[in-house]
């Protein structure tokens, strides 16, 4: 119905960690950079986190959001003690990850950026169930709390971390506005989980605007994206003859964007995200005065159900 397979989500609210079955490789373009780059998913073991492997420069990078180097039109982490070593456009498959309620995995791939693969999630996702889940029953999981209002404001945008309800998880809410017609003002909705993930965000493609293009590409970014890997808007028209995939495919991307950034807090939060014309550098400026002010949030251990002998 929405074009991926019928895979069983997994609770996001399970216990225990998840690891990947199972490695599984791809070969894509990077969106800005243009460069052809081959990556591998790989399990990793309990408490190892989501971690980059750059195999070109043997280099770590933690998925962890201190490590934001860039966050301009897409996500990029770096290596502090390593100069110059980057993993650009991490958001998707940080995203797919989340989604899949994966803890531990190492992303490997030798180039400065991730493949665009078709602009959104779904792809990664595809990889993610051909490879596999696994649990960790023996880990348990840790989340995140937020305890008290955290918000950040960067003229009209803004974006805010609040206590959670009562749903067991991380509660969504997102709105956009757009001059040009045919996006406009949008907002969804949603309680975060691997069925909401995977049938309501994931198939969602990143988009530009037709008269920004020029200036992202003189800018050095943007080589590699074409009609295939974005959505492209003129005014009232969108460009891509296949048109949208969704009537607000828009405002769902920006939402999948939010969930892969969210991601670099290095755990699932409990909370309440609300934003307003979010995008990539304010979703980490909301981490950063998340974790600078130790009272508004905490740390917790879901504790593993017991194993028989």
């Amino acid at each position: 119905m929405d074009g991926l397979p019928q895979f069983l989500s997994p609770s996001l609210t399970a216990p225990h960690q998840r690891t990947l079955k199972a490695s599984i490789a791809c070969v894509g373009t990077g969106l800005h950079s243009g460069r052809r780059v081959r990556l591998s998913l790989g399990p990793a073991p309990a408490g190892h986190g989501i971690v980059f492997r750059r195999t070109d420069c043997h280099a770590d990078v933690p998925a962890r959001f201190d490590q934001v180097v860039d966050a301009r039109l897409a996500t990029t982490v770096g290596c502090s003690n390593t100069a110059g070593v980057r993993v650009g456009t991490v958001e998707h498959l940080l995203a797919a990850l989340a989604g899949s309620g994966v803890d531990n995995a190492v992303v490997a791939l030798d180039g400065p950026e991730l493949p665009i693969l078709d602009g959104s999630a779904a792809p990664w996702l595809f990889l993610i169930d051909c490879a596999g889940l696994i649990d960790q029953p023996e880990a348990p999981r840790q989340s995140i709390e937020v305890r008290r209002a955290v918000r950040v404001q960067d003229g009209e945008s803004w974006a805010e971390l609040l206590p959670p309800g009562p749903y067991d998880g991380l509660e969504m809410a997102v709105s956009i506005d757009f001059s040009a017609a045919a996006i406009g003002r949008q907002s969804i909705a949603l309680r975060l989980s691997g069925e909401s993930f995977r049938h309501e965000l994931a198939r969602a493609r990143t988009f530009a605007l037709a008269e920004d293009v020029g200036a992202m590409r003189a800018a050095g970014l943007a080589r590699g994206g074409t009609l295939e890997n974005a959505v492209v808007v003129d005014g009232a028209r969108v460009v891509n003859p296949d048109g949208l995939r969704m009537r607000d495919e828009f405002v769902r991307h920006k939402l999948l964007d939010a969930v892969g950034d969210l991601a670099l807090a290095g755990a699932p939060l409990r909370a309440r995200f609300r934003a307003h014309r979010p995008g990539h550098a304010l979703t980490n400026r909301l981490l950063r005065a998340l974790f600078a002010d130790p009272a508004a949030w905490r740390e917790e251990t879901r504790e593993p159900a017991c194993v028989a002998a």
